[in-house]
């Protein structure tokens, strides 16, 4: 459950929990857990606006009604459908990588159910995301997925993301970051429909060329593993 093991915070055990998931983000980027607590220690207006813009789409408000998952048991069918098709690219990215839907940690610092579906739901549309833009799983590739996150949801997270992930890059990566992928990413972000908005799993039998047009997604340029 979305809901389950949630803890309410004091403002000052807020702020101590945000300071301590971003300094152990930095050190270790690996730590999903921390980069999460982060996200929803620093991250609540940012969601209750999102909520909101989903509450005015039509789109939107059906995710919010019906709250569907993105774990193994809701999308499996993906691995099943012509490879031409959004949700194929998707089972493609999962499997060539081998990760699973079911490894997102639970949201835990939300105040509402309807805020904690919201971050959650951002969360394990990340994939989606990846997908659909062309993003491999590299440090370059997630720093200009944070970006585009930020252009849609204004995440304090993902500037902080940005920042530590950038911080790690060689001088070669650096220049190429900023040069070609920084600006692509803004982009990129500001230039496709709001993607918070977007029930996925109901577009997985359509072409993802189709479907790019459809939402406005610039795909990344070609980025070296």
């Amino acid at each position: 459950m979305i809901g389950s093991g949630r803890i309410k915070l004091s403002p000052w055990q807020q702020a101590a929990v945000a300071v301590g998931s971003a300094v152990g983000a930095l050190l270790d980027p690996r730590r999903a857990d921390l980069i999460a607590a982060l996200g929803e220690t620093t991250g609540k207006p940012a969601f209750e606006r999102v909520l909101e813009r989903m509450k005015r789409s039509p789109e939107g408000k059906a995710v919010l009604l019906e709250r569907p998952r993105v774990i193994s048991s809701k999308v499996g069918h993906a691995w099943d459908l012509p490879p031409n098709t959004f949700g194929a690219a998707y089972a493609n990215f999962m499997g060539s990588r081998n990760f699973s839907p079911d490894d997102r940690p639970p949201v835990r610092f939300m105040d509402t159910d309807e805020l904690a579906y919201v971050a959650m739901r951002a969360r394990e549309v990340h994939d989606f995301w990846h997908t659909l833009f062309g993003l491999p799983t590299n440090l370059i590739g997630e720093s200009a997925l944070k970006v585009i996150e930020f252009e849609q949801m204004y995440l304090p997270m993902c500037l902080l993301s940005v920042v530590g992930g950038t911080s790690r890059f060689s001088e070669k990566q650096r220049t190429l970051f900023f040069q070609q992928y920084f600006p692509w990413a803004v982009k990129a972000g500001v230039q496709c429909t709001d993607l918070m908005c977007v029930y996925y799993e109901r577009h997985f039998h359509e072409d993802l060329e189709d479907v790019r047009r459809k939402w406005g997604i610039i795909p990344a340029p070609a980025i070296s593993k």
